[in-house]
């Protein structure tokens, strides 16, 4: 059994398995027990969000967010990041390598998607309400992903740059440890510069005004240009939702919402039940 699984909350372990998705290592949680056992009855189609985490951990990192999902009758798949956790390769977590992750991770995600309609799952995942998601790094992947056609209802992401020109004094990112001196291919990802299919879903942005790693402004200046385009195109630009704090005392005010953590994952909880169960 994988350690970080072994340490997983035992209500947690109860309800999820480690799998690979089209090669990609994942956790998977489901709602109702018996979901991958029980090859009697087929386990009842639920909602689910592929949700990536951020540069430096893991899939297992934050289990009790997947708690609270499965709890409200959602789940989850949970992936971890090319280079990271059980495909670790040594000398890749540095910000240096994170546009080749996000752009590599992004384009894994139509196989994962279509790994969890495969028949062995016998329908437990209900693919027609499907969020997807990510902080940090994850939610660079999710925005990247989402700028072409893709089967996602809703998407919620955290602490994460949609506009990566905002990223600029942080020569490390756009230049790759000067291997993209020019900033090449964080041109080339840039949510902001790549609207143009990007679909109207309703989208939830978490952030904190002094995250020292993500500018606020690479999140805030992304969302308002959501909520134009949106409007252009007759849809309701209300549906992108920005909520940040001025401080949350998380390490760098990145790491996680700190003293206001539970609120952030209330706010998560509640904008996917809205648009994935209510709807």
């Amino acid at each position: 059994m994988n350690e970080r699984f072994a340490a997983l909350p035992a209500a947690l372990r109860a309800q999820s398995i480690t799998t690979r998705l089209a090669g990609v290592p994942a956790l998977v949680a489901h709602p109702d027990a018996g979901w991958d056992t029980d090859l009697r009855t087929s386990p009842k189609p639920r909602p689910i969000v592929i949700w990536m985490h951020g540069r430096t951990v893991n899939k297992e990192l934050d289990p009790g967010r997947y708690l609270r999902w499965i709890r409200a009758g959602i789940a989850a798949c949970a992936l971890d990041l090319p280079d990271h956790g059980e495909r670790f390769a040594e000398g890749r977590q540095g910000s240096d390598a994170t546009l080749e992750i996000v752009k590599q991770m992004a384009e894994e995600l139509d196989d994962v998607t279509a790994a969890l309609g495969d028949a062995q799952w016998r329908g437990a995942f209900d693919v027609s309400r499907m969020a997807i998601g990510g902080m940090s790094a994850g939610g660079m992947a999710t925005l990247i992903r989402l700028c072409r056609p893709h089967p996602f209802r809703c998407a919620c992401v955290e602490s994460t740059a949609g506009d990566f020109s905002m990223m600029s004094r942080f020569m490390e990112f756009t230049s790759r440890g000067g291997r993209d001196a020019d900033g090449t291919l964080a041109r080339e990802l840039n949510p902001a510069t790549h609207l143009d299919a990007w679909r109207p879903i309703p989208l939830l942005a978490l952030h904190s005004e002094a995250d020292a790693w993500v500018p606020a402004n690479a999140i805030r200046s992304f969302t308002n240009a959501l909520r134009e385009r949106y409007a252009a195109l007759g849809a309701d630009p209300s549906i992108v939702e920005l909520k940040t704090w001025e401080t949350t005392g998380a390490p760098y005010e990145h790491a996680g919402f700190g003293r206001v953590a539970g609120e952030a994952k209330d706010a998560q909880l509640n904008f996917l039940r809205k648009w994935l169960i209510d709807r």
